[in-house]
């Protein structure tokens, strides 16, 4: 029989458990407040948790998975009320969200204007993928939290989806604070994907739910097209997504003052307007920041009238790479 409770990483010094106790789930809870990483179980696949609101939380989570590049992640919420508190819900979801949740179904709305959850979180943007998931010991921790987490698979980036405790220490001990071991996955495959963010619903990623399932609610769901290197399989991933209303100018070396700069480091002289994805150099803080400083500084440019954002080079390594994929995307001609 599998054990059930907790096992720390470095951050921790917790020790498995032989039953998973108020305690352990309390002390998982204040890691994920706190801004650690915390992996659970669902019914799917094990989770590699951050709290959705913080934006340099979420920032580790690429960095513990060697994530290639900023994918937008599913929040995990403990209800549909809660879910639909970050998203516009029309009456697709909610007919959905009565029959499928708590279950391996993820829908992608419209993120609220007042929703809390960071940009980062929805890859830079104005979409959220919201899921209720079915596992006790994922709801009693999404309860014990009492914030949205962000959770992908907790595997490194490539690797094969985890279903128990053991796979995810496999390949992420020691780049996680924690693991809550809820024994193996019941499903075991990743959560159905649908965006009803437009007039036709379409089926983003197939799941845990049949399609068939889905459609005698929702009538016959869209497929996307073909992946290709402008369209990566994610939820709307296009690259005007990623692009503000000001041209972006990479590799930047100097800058006018008819132009806002997109710093990393210390910051060139001159700009009309500056944000500092960095002051020291850190690629994790950059990727925390670089959504809200792209919307800040395309604000600021429409304020001051300035005709373009310089971005200073970012280094390619680690998170520098997603950082650099999504700047050129932001750059792309349009």
């Amino acid at each position: 029989m599998t054990r059930q409770g907790m096992t720390g990483q470095d951050m921790t010094g917790l020790g498995m458990t032989e039953r998973l106790s108020p305690a352990a789930l309390a002390r998982a809870a204040a890691l994920l407040r706190a801004g650690a990483l915390v992996a659970f179980p669902t019914e799917t696949v094990y989770g590699l948790g951050a709290d959705a609101r913080d934006g340099r939380a979420v920032a580790g989570i690429y960095a513990a998975k060697g994530r290639p590049s900023f994918n937008p992640l599913i929040t995990h919420l403990p209800d549909a009320e809660a879910a639909f508190a970050e998203v516009v819900a029309d009456d697709r979801a909610r007919a959905l969200a009565a029959r499928f949740w708590p279950g391996p179904l993820t829908l992608v709305l419209p993120r609220r204007p007042d929703s809390r959850i960071d940009p980062l979180t929805a890859a830079g943007l104005d979409t959220l993928a919201v899921r209720v998931p079915a596992h006790p010991l994922a709801l009693a921790l999404l309860r014990e939290a009492g914030v949205p987490v962000a959770a992908p698979s907790a595997n490194r980036s490539g690797g094969v989806s985890p279903t128990t405790a053991g796979h995810v220490l496999d390949g992420l001990s020691g780049r996680i604070a924690a693991v809550l071991d809820g024994g193996p996955c019941a499903v075991g495959v990743e959560s159905t994907v649908l965006d009803l963010s437009a007039p036709r619903p379409t089926l983003l990623r197939p799941g845990g739910v049949p399609a068939a399932e889905i459609e005698a609610l929702t009538g016959p769901l869209e497929r996307p097209p073909a992946e290709t290197p402008d369209a990566p399989r994610a939820p709307g991933l296009l690259l005007s997504h990623y692009a503000p209303a000001l041209p972006v100018r990479l590799a930047a070396t100097s800058v006018a003052a008819d132009e806002a700069l997109l710093a990393f480091g210390p910051p060139l002289p001159g700009a009309g307007a500056v944000w500092n994805l960095s002051e020291t150099g850190n690629p994790v803080e950059a990727a925390a920041r670089l959504f809200a400083g792209l919307r800040h500084l395309d604000a600021e440019g429409a304020r001051r009238n300035l005709r373009a954002i310089a971005a200073m080079p970012v280094p390619a390594e680690g998170l520098g790479e997603a950082i650099n994929d999504r700047l050129r995307r932001a750059a792309a001609p349009r």
